[in-house]
């Protein structure tokens, strides 16, 4: 297998985890407040992945990992570690498939999140802080012989989340430009390879909070860097360390990386809210954010798309950041 997935790869992973995935909605901009501060002519498109189950892509990549193991290692189960949402997936994968899961959380993880994957069956086990979940859980796989389902790394994760790319592509056909949120870069991997492929013209953009900009600090370093300094509110993206296959993946495929504020995310969530009537997590926010800060220009009249990746936030958490309490 080559470091990214072909589109026969990814539609054979669509294949395989359709029976516990929706195919999300991909839809033309349907708020009317957008194209009064936008330049006449931009043509956008949403690509809804708030609507997956769990509430966020990351079934996508967990359930392609887990069905991919050998029957021998899913009966010692999996372990995974996350702030939120891929914790969430594997736990949600893990159910579904009838497997036992242990996901390896931040003390400060959100209560809505950790009560989200004890409802899907997954013991909880809490590490310090995010820059000592991956040591955490690799105690489970050598103590347990738990099979660890990557966040953001590996070919399985990749064909998984190529298949946003691939639902994308084939319902808006001559894209100018997809705007993709990064964390680890799984996401933006498994997408740039389905676009690339399907539509090689399509330009791709990643962006991330300033405040978590470990992609960026690793592209201008020529390697991925391994203590990234976290900051923002947008804890979706805010991965402790980057891994050579996705940052060999975005070197390759991906145009630019932007970053934003954690006030333009904040100013971005109320502007869903109010013209889409949306409430979406900061992770999410940021693809509007860099469309109306640092991609603005260059993008002046593209047909692009917006990959709204999550909603898995809190009411009070989200009242508390946008203030429409």
């Amino acid at each position: 297998m080559s470091k990214y997935p072909t589109l026969a790869d990814i539609s054979a992973t669509a294949e395989r985890i359709s029976g516990h995935v929706f195919k999300t909605p991909t839809l033309a901009y349907f708020g009317s407040q957008l194209g009064e501060i936008l330049a006449p002519g931009n043509d956008i498109w949403l690509k809804l992945e708030l609507f997956q189950r769990t509430g966020s892509f990351k079934p996508r990549g967990a359930l392609n990992v887990i069905m991919n193991m050998p029957e021998e290692q899913l009966g010692r189960g999996v372990a995974a570690f996350s702030a939120g949402n891929h914790a969430i997936a594997t736990a949600y994968a893990a159910k579904t498939l009838g497997v036992s899961a242990k996901v390896v959380m931040p003390k400060s993880a959100n209560p809505f999140r950790v009560e989200r994957c004890q409802a899907l069956g997954a013991q909880i086990v809490f590490a310090d802080d995010m820059a000592t979940l991956h040591s955490a859980v690799e105690r489970l796989q050598k103590e347990e012989g738990r099979a660890l389902v990557h966040p953001f790394e590996g070919p399985r994760t990749f064909e998984g989340t190529g298949t946003v790319g691939l639902e994308l592509c084939n319902a808006v056909e001559d894209l100018d430009a997809v705007i993709v949120p990064i964390g680890g870069g799984g996401l933006i991997s498994g997408i740039a390879s389905a676009v690339k492929q399907a539509q090689p013209n399509c330009l791709v953009f990643g962006v991330e909070p300033e405040g978590a900009k470990g992609m960026s600090l690793s592209l201008a370093a020529g390697e991925p860097i391994t203590d990234v300094p976290l900051s923002s509110i947008a804890d979706s993206l805010s991965a402790p360390f980057h891994t050579p296959l996705a940052y060999s993946i975005i070197k390759d495929f991906v145009d630019e990386v932007v970053t934003v504020s954690d006030d333009e995310i904040v100013s971005a969530m109320r502007f869903v809210f109010s013209d889409l009537k949306l409430a979406v997590e900061p992770a999410a926010a940021t693809t509007l954010a860099a469309l109306l800060g640092p991609l603005k220009s260059e993008l002046s009249g593209k047909r692009t798309a917006l990959i709204l990746c999550g909603t898995n936030i809190d009411p009070q958490t989200y009242a508390r950041y946008t203030n429409l309490s």
